[in-house]
C-alpha cells in the first residue's frame, strides 16, 4: 500500500504561497485548490496544503497557531537526488522570497541546506551520498 504524506501549513497570503512554490518547481493541484486552500505536489506521495490562516484555525486545527517566523514548528526536511539539486530548490526559494535558515552543511555522508517560506515555516534539503560512518 502507498503512503501519501500531506503537511498542513497556515499561511498569511494563500496567492503569494501558491506563486513561491510554483517558483520552486512545484505546482499546485488545481483539484484541490480553491480560495481557502491549495494542494502543493512536491512528489507524487508529498504534497502540501497551504491554508489561508483563517480557514485554518476555523477547520484545521483549533489551537493557537504558532508564528513560524518567531518559533518552531516543524521542519520539513526533504530529501534530493544530489547536491545540485539541493543547491537548485535553496537557491530558488532565496531568491523568491525565501530566508537562509542554515548555512551548507558537509557531512561525511550528506549536503544539506535550509530556507524558510515567506511566512516562516523551516525546510531542510539533503543529499545522502554515503551512509554514516
Amino acid at each position: 500500500m502507498a503512503t501519501q504524506i500531506f503537511v498542513n501549513l497556515a499561511v498569511h497570503d494563500l496567492k503569494k504561497s501558491v506563486e513561491f512554490y510554483a517558483k520552486l518547481g512545484w505546482p499546485h493541484n488545481p483539484q484541490f485548490t480553491d480560495d481557502n486552500a491549495a494542494s502543493i505536489v512536491i512528489s507524487d506521495d508529498i504534497c502540501l496544503m497551504i491554508v489561508a490562516e483563517h480557514f485554518f484555525a476555523e477547520n484545521v486545527s483549533k489551537k493557537p497557531r504558532v508564528d513560524a517566523h518567531t518559533a518552531t514548528e516543524a521542519v520539513i526536511a526533504l530529501s534530493l537526488d544530489s547536491k545540485a539539486k539541493v543547491d537548485e530548490l535553496a537557491d530558488a526559494a532565496l531568491s523568491n522570497g525565501g530566508a537562509t535558515t542554515s548555512d551548507p552543511t558537509v557531512e561525511s555522508f550528506m549536503y544539506g541546506r535550509g530556507f524558510a517560506d515567506p511566512d516562516g515555516h523551516q525546510f531542510e534539503l539533503f543529499h545522502m551520498f554515503g551512509t554514516p560512518e
